[in-house]
């Protein structure tokens, strides 16, 4: 293992301190739509692989950080792992509801499941290695969780601020529960990038598990769009995934543009790069104090 990098009180600039703490949000599903967001089979879908590709991801992140927390000497940043681990937690619970969902529905996504899972049980799982080398595949895991993280507050910030999806008439309870979500992702932003900071930091070893992140990520994503479009019931005639759908709906403000994706990876591989620079704190708490799901998780009759 590397020596620890120290974190410096600047590096968390824009994060005012807050105290995460999982809000233990509940959705009713009950005739939602497979396209939530009317006429829009590719823009419904493209944002539905969340609700597949996450909940396995999310339950990786929670045991490699939860693996992680011995390592951890700054109380701080112990304090935020395990915030971060009760957030994660729960949004893995949250999307497996939807995936359930859609099962009932006829869009059962077992098959691309099956891939999610082999990536995050097999592929990047536990691995029988001496005392060291467990430690270094560790810290392998958590660079590649601080990459997908990056990702992950991007989206966040990017549906915080798609009112496109508001005027084309998404069903107000999925975008509560993407913005709910996305405004925690912006709250721990920093999380995962900190602890890879304190227990290795190396600038090549970040720029290399981004772009095996991002790559994987970027693959996964479009098969997993290719096969909900493939297999959504209530597509008649079915369709097919073409490049040009990305373009249309990026313009359309529906979804995230090609170029709104390059920029993202473009600003991890820059030796600067702090989570702290990515989004805002307070738009998220904002978003958060409103959100009819988070704001029912918070009473305390709940």
């Amino acid at each position: 293992m590397a020596a620890a990098t120290h974190l410096h009180a600047a590096d968390r600039r824009d994060l005012d301190r807050i105290a995460l703490h999982p809000r233990d949000v509940h959705f009713e599903w009950s005739d939602l739509p497979l396209r939530w967001i009317p006429r829009e089979a590719f823009a419904s879908h493209l944002l539905n692989v969340l609700h597949i590709l996450l909940p396995e991801g999310e339950r990786f992140f929670v045991k490699v950080f939860a693996e992680a927390l011995p390592l951890i000497k700054d109380d701080q940043l112990r304090e935020d792992v395990l915030g971060f681990i009760g957030q994660e937690g729960i949004h893995a619970s949250a999307h497996q509801g939807v995936q359930d969902y859609f099962a009932t529905q006829g869009l059962d996504a077992g098959g691309y499941v099956r891939e999610v899972e082999y990536l995050f049980r097999v592929l990047l799982g536990d691995r029988h290695l001496p005392m060291v080398k467990q430690d270094e595949w560790l810290i392998e895991r958590l660079a590649i969780v601080a990459g997908i993280e990056h990702v992950t507050a991007f989206l966040g910030n990017w549906v915080l601020n798609s009112p496109a999806l508001d005027a084309a008439g998404a069903d107000p309870r999925m975008l509560d529960l993407l913005r709910w979500h996305g405004a925690e992702e912006v709250e721990h932003r920093a999380v995962a990038y900190d602890v890879f900071m304190h227990l290795d930091g190396r600038y090549l070893r970040r720029a290399r598990t981004y772009a095996v992140a991002a790559f994987g990520l970027c693959w996964l994503w479009g098969r997993g769009v290719r096969y909900l479009v493939a297999n959504d019931p209530s597509l008649v005639p079915r369709q097919k995934v073409r490049f040009r759908d990305l373009v249309r709906s990026g313009r359309r403000g529906l979804t995230p543009t090609y170029g709104d994706i390059v920029r993202c990876g473009w600003r991890y591989f820059q030796p600067s790069y702090h989570p702290s620079a990515e989004a805002s704190t307070s738009q998220a708490v904002a978003y958060l104090a409103g959100s009819p799901a988070a704001v029912a998780a918070d009473q305390p009759d709940r």
